[in-house]
């Protein structure tokens, strides 16, 4: 490297921006709104996550007109594997939503979701989807949120936390656990859909993302009421539960769609105050000894 080169090098570190902890962040990184169909978006997503250390885990279509690629990393896992319930992290979704004649691709942000579910900023995997698809905006809050506020965050007052999730079940073993939510998956009379299923290394924890299909807390459903702005959340889905040792849990459902939508008006929330108890149940019904006939 000639001398010249090392003296502009210097040069742009010196004067490069440096992001800052109270740096606002939001919860989608739009890649690109790109013509075509949505199925060829979907395919040209997957095929380039599959030719990187992405590991697609899961894809899930809720309602005509949207896809949801899930995915994992290396160091995403290395992430969730620190902390207990740091499985919470360990899938991202990429979203694909067709809009008039127009695909919005999108995913969801690492640094975002990785503060809020208490595994860190997670920026080995952000520089890694952002070299591999690209960020063209930041969006899904017009403010953003800072760091410090997602490390504790909640939607307001009384409502509950990351640390409040859920415990929608007990089993004698880790094990028994799995095997009871894995058949009531496969057989369940509320359409409920396996979306992933990722083991979190070196600890006790595995993430389920299910699909929900009836109820008031439907995915179809709820994002029609919610899902309302020019660009889409569809990357906010599916909602996942996880087994911990041999106790299983959710993110309370007020704390999962506040974070999806923090700028959701308490008008809108309020046509949606089934949802988070729904979902609960929805979940909690995976947990249940017996596999429904």
């Amino acid at each position: 490297m000639s001398k010249l080169s090392r003296v502009l090098i210097t040069l742009f570190v010196c004067i490069a921006p440096i992001a800052s902890a109270d740096d606002p962040l939001r919860p989608y990184q739009l890649i690109e709104s790109m013509q075509g169909p949505l199925s060829e978006a979907v395919e040209t997503t997957r095929a380039v996550l599959e030719t990187s250390d992405f590991e697609v885990v899961g894809e899930y279509s809720p309602y005509p007109g949207a896809t949801v690629i899930a995915i994992t990393h290396p160091a995403l896992l290395e992430a969730a594997s620190s902390r207990e319930f740091g499985g919470y992290a360990a899938v991202l979704r990429v979203g694909m939503t067709q809009v008039d004649d127009i695909v919005q691709r999108s995913y969801a942000t690492p640094a975002y979701w990785g503060t809020a579910l208490q595994v860190g900023s997670l920026d080995t995997v952000s520089a890694a989807l952002r070299e591999l698809l690209g960020d063209s905006e930041a969006f899904g809050s017009k403010k953003g949120l800072s760091e410090k506020k997602l490390s504790s965050y909640r939607y307001m007052m009384m409502m509950p936390k990351f640390k409040d999730h859920d415990q929608l079940g007990s089993f004698p073993s880790h094990e028994a656990a799995l095997v009871a939510i894995r058949q009531n998956l496969a057989n369940n009379k509320d359409k409920l859909t396996a979306v992933f299923e990722v083991a979190i290394p070196n600890r006790e924890e595995v993430l389920f993302g299910v699909g929900i299909g009836s109820g008031d807390g439907n995915d179809r459903d709820v994002m029609a009421t919610t899902d309302t702005d020019v660009l889409r959340h569809t990357a906010h889905l599916p909602y996942a539960l996880l087994v911990s040792g041999s106790d299983v849990y959710a993110l309370a459902g007020k704390f999962r769609i506040a974070l999806a939508f923090p700028d959701l008006g308490m008008g809108t929330f309020m046509k949606i105050s089934g949802a988070p108890g729904a979902i609960r149940d929805s979940l909690g019904s995976l947990t249940a000894a017996e596999v429904p006939d």
